[in-house]
């Protein structure tokens, strides 16, 4: 596991047995004490046994407690140098003055942004950019909020002309999906990797022969185990006014954004040149400076 754990195990607790979930709360309450402790005082403190430490940090991707406690001191150590705990886990109330709400959104957003930047695998990225450079047809698939993140990656794509579509109707998805041919990328996007529509869509493109990415929160979803491919990214829960997938917008685009660049890296000429052609077309649309 690359990138700091705090993240992934809030983002991943609610889904995790109950013996798993004390160990996971326990660490989240107090990650440096943890990251000082023995396998057998967190084990005690979270009411569980070693052994389900040890399940724990193989859940997570770590060999044991002592590289999960490494871990832990690397990321708390780090979050203490740049402020990143400033409004983290606040829940913003009706009466909090503005600046107040700002300043803890922010910080919230910068640490997903980190979190996720963290925890990216850079050979995943650079496979899903060469599949979609070698691909005849890219459907890129997401349902309300993630769907406009979809909208977003197509208009970006198509402007250094690879060939894609983004759908946020399960119909038109399913439809495309069914033309894909092996060679084509179907990405699906789904903070938690539960929605019926995306996983249809991906399966009927997976059906075809198409290669599959998921671009999701929780990295054991079925999105996840379904794609040939998997980009995770940080999502933050707030009881008040920003659901989950509300705040993982930014983490997507993030994610997206390193594929893209990924992408025109690999098309450079054609995408320079189709860049340029297209800034000047809309350039007569841009109103002077007065």
């Amino acid at each position: 596991m690359t990138g700091g754990p705090l993240g992934r195990i809030q983002t991943e607790l609610p889904g995790l047995p109950e013996a798993l979930r004390r160990v996971g709360e326990q660490i989240l309450a107090d990650p440096g004490e943890a990251a000082r402790s023995t396998i057998i005082a967190l084990a005690e403190r979270s009411g569980s046994s070693p052994a389900t430490v040890t399940r724990f940090c193989r859940t997570f991707g770590f060999m044991g407690y002592a590289e999960l406690r490494v871990a832990l001191a690397t990321e708390t150590g780090r979050a203490a140098q740049a402020n990143w705990g400033a409004g983290i886990g606040r829940e913003i109330g009706p009466t909090d003055p503005i600046d107040s709400v700002i300043e803890t959104m922010a910080a919230v957003d910068a640490r997903l942004i980190q979190e996720t930047a963290g925890q990216l695998d850079a050979d995943v990225v650079a496979k899903v950019a060469e599949a979609i450079v070698a691909a005849e047809r890219v459907l890129l698939f997401g349902v309300s909020i993630s769907g406009a993140v979809a909208g977003m990656l197509e208009a970006r794509l198509r402007r250094i002309k690879v060939p894609c579509w983004s759908h946020t109707d399960a119909h038109e998805a399913l439809a495309d999906a069914a033309l894909l041919g092996s060679g084509d990328v179907a990405v699906g996007i789904s903070h938690r990797g539960r929605t019926r529509e995306v996983l249809e869509a991906l399966g009927e493109a997976g059906g075809h022969g198409a290669t599959l990415v998921a671009v999701t929160s929780f990295a054991r979803s079925p999105l996840a185990e379904l794609a040939d491919l998997v980009l995770t990214t940080a999502g933050r829960e707030m009881e008040t006014f920003r659901p989950g997938g509300l705040s993982a917008v930014h983490s997507q685009l993030f994610v997206l954004d390193a594929v893209y660049v990924a992408v025109a890296q690999r098309t450079y000429e054609r995408a320079r040149n189709a860049y340029e052609l297209t800034i000047n077309a809309v350039e007569s649309h841009r109103v002077e400076r007065g």
